[in-house]
C-alpha cells in the first residue's frame, strides 16, 4: 500500500463517521416541520376520534339503559310465568272438581230417571244408557228455545 492510498482510506472513514454522527444527531433531535396537508389530516383524524368517542359514550349509555329495561322485562316475565302456573293449577283443580260434580250428578240422576221410566223400561237399560253417556258431553238446547 502506498502512503497516498492509506490517507484516502482514512479520509473516507472520517467522512463516513461524520455522516453517521450527523444522522444520529438528526434522528435524536427529530423534525419539527409538518407539511400543511399532513397537519390538516392529523386535525381531521383528531376530530373523527372525538366524534367517535362521543358516539361510543352514547352507545354505552344506550346499552346500560337496554340492560336495565331487559332486567325489568325479565322480572315481569317471571311474574307472569309464576301467575300462569298458579292459574293453571287453579284451572286443573276446578276441572277435576267439575268432573267430580258431573259424575255425582250423573249418579244422582240415574236412579231418579230409572224410577220415572221404570214402568215402561227395565232399570237395567236406563242404567246402561247413563253409564255410556260421557260426563263431558254438552246438553242439547230445548227445541222450543231458539239459538241465536
Amino acid at each position: 500500500m502506498r502512503k497516498g492510498d492509506a490517507s484516502m482510506i482514512h479520509q473516507q472513514r472520517r467522512l463516513v463517521g461524520a455522516v453517521v454522527c450527523i444522522g444520529v444527531a438528526v434522528s435524536l433531535v427529530g423534525c419539527d416541520y409538518w407539511p400543511p396537508t399532513l397537519q390538516d389530516e392529523i386535525e381531521q383524524l383528531r376530530a373523527e376520534i372525538r366524534t367517535l368517542t362521543m358516539e361510543k359514550t352514547q352507545l354505552q349509555a344506550q346499552v346500560v339503559d337496554l340492560a336495565r329495561v331487559k332486567e325489568e322485562l325479565q322480572g315481569q316475565m317471571d311474574d307472569l310465568s309464576r301467575t300462569n302456573r298458579e292459574k293453571g293449577a287453579i284451572i286443573s283443580g276446578l276441572q277435576s272438581q267439575l268432573e267430580a260434580l258431573r259424575i255425582k250428578a250423573v249418579k244422582a240422576m240415574s236412579p231418579k230417571a230409572s224410577t220415572h221410566k221404570g214402568l215402561s223400561k227395565s232399570s237395567g237399560t236406563s242404567a246402561s244408557k247413563g253409564a255410556t253417556k260421557s260426563p263431558g258431553s254438552k246438553h242439547s238446547t230445548p227445541r222450543s228455545i231458539g239459538v241465536r
